[in-house]
């Protein structure tokens, strides 16, 4: 990805800045966006720090003002991944509309928001990862808000890429089982919790923000040159099924 120009946003902390910093390592110039300024440069100095470039903007990614005045100072796109999310642990029944439109404007319009500011900055093709989760493969009690959004951004990647196609930009999504993370973090404090979310895991542990990354810049960079639509699952084979003999 020598030289190219990759935008992530939520790349303050987690799968956000783990794709930041291993996009900048291979030779991308890295555009960190998130909510939280003092975050987005803590993500770009400790990539300058390591002998990267990289620039940080502080954007909310479900105002569309927001976003246009972000993406003034990005002179093109090549690259793009969505990670900004947020979550909310609640059946339907008990969800407050508040919450909805909470993880609804993050997660979902987010998505839509940046990745249209970035197309039209892609030039000469492109490639366009979004973060969707392996609650849109499986099902999980008690995420309505969030499994829907996840699952929404799953359809919108292959919508997009059969769209976009013709313009050779690329798009496509990763699908994370449990991830070490701030956003994770709450629900690995139970011990006896935690250990029953390892156990759906076939590998028998959760994952790190840096092994997502690793799939997204594979999927980012010209060795997926061929691959579009495609919703590859990174999630120590949660998804494959329940690991218990029944």
């Amino acid at each position: 990805m020598h030289e190219k120009v990759v935008v992530v946003t939520g790349g303050g902390s987690g799968i956000g800045r783990a794709c930041a910093e291993r996009c900048a390592a291979s030779g991308a110039w890295v555009w960190v966006l998130d909510l939280k300024a003092a975050a987005a440069k803590e993500t770009a100095d400790r990539i300058q720090a390591q002998g990267g470039r990289a620039e940080f903007q502080a954007v909310d990614v479900s105002c569309s003002l927001s976003v246009e005045q972000a993406f003034e100072n990005i002179p093109r796109v090549d690259g793009l991944v969505t990670s900004a999310g947020v979550a909310e642990r609640n059946p339907l029944g008990e969800q407050e509309e508040a919450g909805w439109d909470r993880v609804m404007n993050v997660n979902l319009k987010g998505v839509y928001l940046v990745s249209k500011a970035a197309l039209a900055r892609m030039r000469q093709g492109g490639s366009i990862v979004h973060i969707s989760s392996a609650v849109a493969l499986i099902g999980h009690r008690n995420r309505a808000a969030y499994s829907a959004t996840k699952g929404a951004i799953l359809s919108l990647t292959r919508n997009m890429a059969l769209d976009y196609a013709p313009r050779g930009i690329r798009v496509n999504c990763v699908c994370p089982g449990f991830v070490h993370t701030a956003l994770t973090a709450a629900i690995f404090k139970d011990p006896a919790r935690a250990e029953r979310i390892r156990a759906l895991h076939p590998l028998g542990r959760l994952g790190e923000p840096e092994e997502i990354a690793k799939a997204v810049c594979f999927l980012l960079s010209d060795d997926a040159s061929f691959i579009t639509g495609a919703a590859l699952a990174v999630d120590g084979g949660l998804s494959a099924g329940h690991t218990a003999d029944i």
